[in-house]
């Protein structure tokens, strides 16, 4: 179970769902906006009207910040 999570420097739910990944210790990959990726290869993955964070796991589109936490703690994680 590998998490990859799509994300933007200054984004408070970004620094969020890192933070619940890390409190689960999970297995996560961080990727930022213009260092890892372009917003333009962003919006063609997720959509156009997608916003950040976009949280990835094991190839299946997780969701949001509020997604993955829900999941997580499905999952009995958190």
């Amino acid at each position: 179970m590998t998490f990859t999570v799509f994300s933007r420097e200054g984004c408070p739910a970004c620094n969020k769902v890192q933070q619940v990944l890390q409190l689960a210790e999970v297995e996560h990959v961080i990727y930022k906006v213009n260092r890892d990726f372009t917003r333009e290869e962003f919006l063609q993955k997720f959509g156009e009207s997608s916003t950040y964070p976009k949280v990835v796991m094991d190839g299946e589109v997780v969701g949001g910040c509020q997604e993955t936490v829900k999941y997580l703690r499905e999952k009995k994680l958190v």
